[in-house]
């Protein structure tokens, strides 16, 4: 005969506030794994407050014994008057009432946080609403595991949700994290306690049923917590903490971890974008030389303005970060508040900038930057738009900058080095991408430079010196310069070296100067900007004021601020071709090797690769069941609301589309709508792609056949017909049937909550009932 299920535990006080203090502990403790996300103590009140929300919501519906529909909904009427002034603190009125800005964000924020939070840099304190997702999960978590452990049958099911929290503060944290296994310890011995004290419960409630039953006149029979349930308890946690302990001795965890951060995509990709050192001499034509970029106040004198730092050189281009290997400078991230520069010396600077004539994704800046705040009308949206790469400290807006455009920027403009303190450093430790093609000549110049020098800081000083004293400088743009070609490929630093005169620009000189310290040992890299002359509070940055430069990583100073270029001066006349033949002379010092690199063994995708020999096999499949039973777990812990919000949204993009005033843009709404769809049924389209191209990627015959209709009513001479916009909208969703059709219930379900086709659509927009 089996065993009887357990019976539902009466509702005694002592029973309610043993729950819920063992839940509020529990949660404490799943609470640490969020804490490298945020950092402020804000995020504790958060935390505390969802907590107590929570347990009242979840007390009253076990009390008054509502249905689970009406805690569902008494809660989410919690999460609206209450998460205003608790997650979005900026948009409270009187700091204690919700508006209806905020409350708009706070929506957005329960469907859009949660990506917002892999697309910002850690830790992000209060900004804007990213205090939401906390927020959601611990109250829906302490809703459901209070409801769970005072209603249920098998009430041992509470501990999920706090486990559920733990989880995700992992899959949302950063790489490196502190107390991994104690804060792991630490849930496991509270969640321990709670399954103890329930099977202690348990235990005494069925022996006094039993009393009952033999003998209806017996009285209270009195049960103690035991030594048994204690020795049991303390068993189980000794040995988990002590597999988990010895685990961590023998294999200690690395200092990074995989996770979402670090899987995400990020929004902007400098490698979308054109180098800007490719353009120099586009700032130098006779139409843009005296124009206005922007004007810059507090500036000091002989300031350098950044516009981006290149480190990836592939024998044809200078670049921001690399597409061949895995580069820091190449990753750019949103910034919450500022980053902190108090540990660097140097000069604090506060600049106020006005964009004229320049334009761009990239930010002009200076030194190492701390602090934005934009001005102007397009405030809020270069704001949300503001990336940032502290590797390289280069920043960037999506979408460009425009004329009107204004900010204030906060910076550190770091001490350099005297010429004689350069003479004496070394090589620093910073890691830069492997160089590409190398001229020879350069080398075989380089090796003429440092002849009889041993240092390699006074290397580097002799070689910087050479190019400075050899070199001319000409655009090559007007009549009365020589010829001077423009670029800064392999072929054109050769003809620097090789031409019976040494002539180029800043362009040509920056990208020499980096080869060469590359090639003694000193990380290096291009820094492109603008060198404004004059003098003065405020000072015009013109197009003639372009120029470029290099940065060297020493082991004493850090990053070092050093120009090769040659001052401006006559450039005599070129004299006849020597028939002689001079051999220069043979290196004697051979270029030290470059800077291993972490991917440079990395397999290609069709081989395999062994995992190294100290990782035990049964433990890599036990680290990945862990993983999945984790993302398992964190997707079966999260609300439903999220998710209605977004099917919600998509719903309502579809009918403004389709309900459209005019034919050719209900026929536009229709193709957008199944481009939509296919970005959320996984497929990746090209960037900027066309109808025929998106069609492509689809593969079908219907999908190419709706791509034709639809270029054929935007180009043709003569408007489409309204039947045409019915047939088109017809054919989406026959084409949206064999999509969901080629997929499984799983993928039709993550189509229909994903988020891709709504990265770039304003939230508020489909609220207020915007068409596209």
């Amino acid at each position: 005969m089996s065993a009887p299920a357990p019976s539902r535990p009466p509702l005694g006080a002592g029973f309610v506030v043993v729950n819920t203090l063992l839940l509020w502990l529990t949660t404490a403790v799943a609470a640490i794994a969020w804490w490298p996300v945020y950092q402020d103590t804000r995020f504790i009140v958060v935390v505390a407050a969802a907590a107590v929300l929570g347990s009242a919501v979840a007390i009253l519906g076990a009390l008054f014994r509502w249905r689970s529909y009406v805690v569902i909904l008494v809660g989410f009427a919690v999460l609206l008057l209450t998460g205003v002034p608790l997650a979005v603190p900026d948009q409270a009125i009187a700091g204690f009432l919700p508006s209806f800005p905020g409350i708009l964000d706070l929506i957005a924020g329960i469907a859009l946080g949660w990506k917002q939070l892999l697309t910002i840099a850690l830790p992000v304190g209060a900004y804007q609403s990213l205090l939401v997702p906390p927020f959601v999960l611990i109250l829906a978590s302490s809703i459901v595991a209070l409801s769970v452990a005072l209603r249920a049958r098998w009430g041992e099911l509470a501990v999920i949700p706090p486990i559920v929290v733990f989880l995700a503060g992992i899959a949302f944290g950063p790489e490196k994290t502190l107390w991994p296994v104690p804060a792991a310890l630490g849930l496991l011995a509270v969640v321990l306690l709670w399954l103890v004290w329930r099977r202690w419960r348990r235990r005494r409630e069925t022996i006094r049923s039993l009393a009952v039953a033999t003998d209806p006149t017996a009285g209270e029979v009195e049960t103690s917590f035991g030594l048994r349930n204690l020795i049991a308890g303390g068993v189980l946690l000794a040995v988990a903490a002590t597999a988990s302990i010895g685990a961590a001795a023998v294999m200690p965890p690395s200092a990074e971890r995989s996770v979402l951060l670090t899987e995400i995509a990020q929004p902007f990709d400098p490698r979308d974008y054109p180098s800007p050192l490719a353009g120099f001499r586009r700032y130098l034509r006779d139409d843009r030389a005296g124009d206005t970029m922007f004007t810059v106040s507090g500036l000091p004198a002989d300031g350098r303005i950044r516009i981006a730092t290149l480190d990836s050189y592939d024998g044809v281009v200078y670049a921001v970060g690399s597409d061949k290997v895995d580069s820091a400078s190449g990753t750019f991230v949103r910034i919450p508040a500022g980053v902190d520069q108090s540990a660097v010396d140097g000069t604090p600077v506060e600049l106020q900038v006005t964009i004229d004539g320049y334009s761009g994704v990239w930010l002009p800046t200076v030194g190492l930057f701390e602090t934005v705040d934009f001005g102007g009308d397009r405030s809020a949206r270069l704001r949300d738009a503001f990336y940032y790469n502290g590797t390289s400290a280069t920043a960037a807006v999506i979408g460009g900058l425009t004329a009107g455009d204004s900010y204030t920027l906060d910076a550190v403009i770091p001490d350099q080095p005297t010429l004689q303190q350069l003479g004496e450093v070394t090589p620093g430790s910073a890691d830069v991408p492997r160089l590409g093609t190398l001229p020879d000549e350069l080398a075989l110049a380089l090796d003429g430079y440092i002849q009889g020098i041993a240092d390699p800081g006074d290397r580097l000083v002799a070689a910087l010196s050479a190019i400075k004293e050899e070199g001319y400088i000409s655009h090559g743009l007007s009549d009365d310069e020589p010829p001077s070609r423009s670029g800064h490929a392999a072929d054109r630093i050769t003809e620097l070296f090789t031409a019976p005169r040494m002539i180029g620009d800043a362009e040509q000189y920056a990208v020499a100067a980096a080869l060469m310290a590359r090639q003694l040992g000193f990380p290096a890299r291009v820094v492109f900007g603008f060198l404004p002359q004059g003098a003065g509070d405020t000072l015009t940055v013109r197009g003639d004021d372009v120029t470029a430069w290099i940065e060297v990583d020493t082991a004493e100073y850090g990053w070092v601020t050093l120009d090769p270029v040659p001052l401006e001066r006559p450039i005599p006349e070129e004299e006849p071709e020597d028939p002689t033949q001079v051999a220069r002379p043979q290196s004697i010092v051979p270029p030290p090797p470059d800077r291993p690199d972490a991917n440079q063994d990395q397999s290609t995708p069709d081989s395999e690769r062994d995992e190294p020999d100290s990782l035990d096999p049964v433990l890599q499949v036990i680290l990945g069941v862990l993983r999945v039973a984790g993302l398992v777990l964190a997707v079966a812990g999260v609300l439903t609301a999220p998710f209605l919000f977004i099917i919600a949204a998509k719903l309502r993009r579809r009918r403004l589309r389709r309900t459209a005033p005019d034919t050719l843009q209900r026929i536009r709404g229709g193709w957008d709508e199944f481009a939509d769809t296919v970005v959320d049924h996984g497929y990746a389209p090209p960037a900027a792609a066309t109808r025929s191209e998106l069609a492509a990627v689809v593969g079908t015959f219907p999908s190419r056949v709706l791509a034709a209709v639809a270029d054929r009513a935007v180009f043709a001479p003569d408007d489409p017909e309204p039947a045409d916009a019915d047939h088109v909208w017809d054919a989406v969703g026959e084409l949206r049937a064999v999509l969901d059709g080629n997929t499984n219930r799983r993928g039709r379900v993550k189509a229909l909550i994903s988020l891709r086709s709504l990265g770039g659509y304003s939230v508020r927009n489909l609220i207020k009932g915007t068409r596209e």
